[in-house]
């Protein structure tokens, strides 16, 4: 799954249309602009199969291009297929961490380092909320965390 010598991360939230779609979109830009997006398989899903097919969230799209980020991402729901092909599977909160390892708990071949993307937050802000429920400032919250995080991740795995 990786392109040649490089990596893969996979970016998991509650439905993939809020929290995850931001970090891999964020994590995309990061990569492009730092020279290595060839480098990476770059993806987002999610525990749920809420909402498979959908676009991400309005605000999360509008906050993404306040900031000149585009995304075409459609929601996914995790396969097992993820857990035997990614390097790294960066989630949000405790509950994507629990069904993640749950998951891969099952996967026989399962190699993907199952992480919170919040730790790595040099702001040690360990749980990215989810901001469905929010507002725009919320989602704006999750941008800055997930800058800060990809950031961080990207630099200890180039």
């Amino acid at each position: 799954m990786a392109a040649p010598g490089g990596r893969s991360v996979l970016f998991v939230c509650l439905g993939n249309i809020c929290r995850s779609p931001i970090a891999e979109a964020v994590f995309r830009k990061m990569a492009t602009d730092s020279g290595v997006v060839d480098k990476w398989v770059i993806d987002s899903g999610a525990t749920s199969d809420w909402n498979i097919g959908s676009a991400p969230d309005a605000r999360g799209l509008a906050c993404l291009r306040k900031h000149d980020i585009e995304t075409d991402h459609r929601a996914r729901q995790v396969t097992k297929d993820d857990f035997m092909t990614f390097d790294h599977i960066l989630c949000m909160d405790d509950s994507n961490l629990r069904d993640l390892n749950k998951k891969a708990s099952s996967i026989k071949n399962s190699k993907a380092k199952i992480e919170l993307l919040g730790s790595y937050d040099p702001e040690k802000q360990l749980i990215i909320q989810d901001p469905y429920y929010g507002s725009d400032k919320d989602f704006e919250t999750v941008y800055e965390q997930c800058a800060r995080c990809c950031k961080v991740f990207l630099e200890q795995h180039s």
